[in-house]
């Protein structure tokens, strides 16, 4: 089943701390946002598998856009 990370706010994508192919924990940094002058590291709440990146560093995106798609691993 496709899951995706997606932001509620606009920003610029600032730093991309992940892989495709990579394992990730619920602490993990994944995608580093800049919004207002703000750093806003995203991360889930959930363990699994980077599947696919959907945006670039310097991307500008919008509110609800789709990150990052990943599989959850239990």
């Amino acid at each position: 089943m496709k899951k995706f990370l997606s932001t509620e706010v606009a920003g610029t994508v600032w730093k991309i701390v992940c892989e495709e192919g990579q394992q990730f924990l619920p602490q993990d940094d994944l995608i580093i946002l800049e919004s207002m002058k703000m750093e806003i590291p995203l991360k889930l709440d959930s363990k699994g598998t980077i599947v696919k990146i959907l945006v670039n560093e310097g991307d500008l995106i919008k509110e609800d856009q789709n990150l990052l798609e990943y599989v959850d691993s239990e």
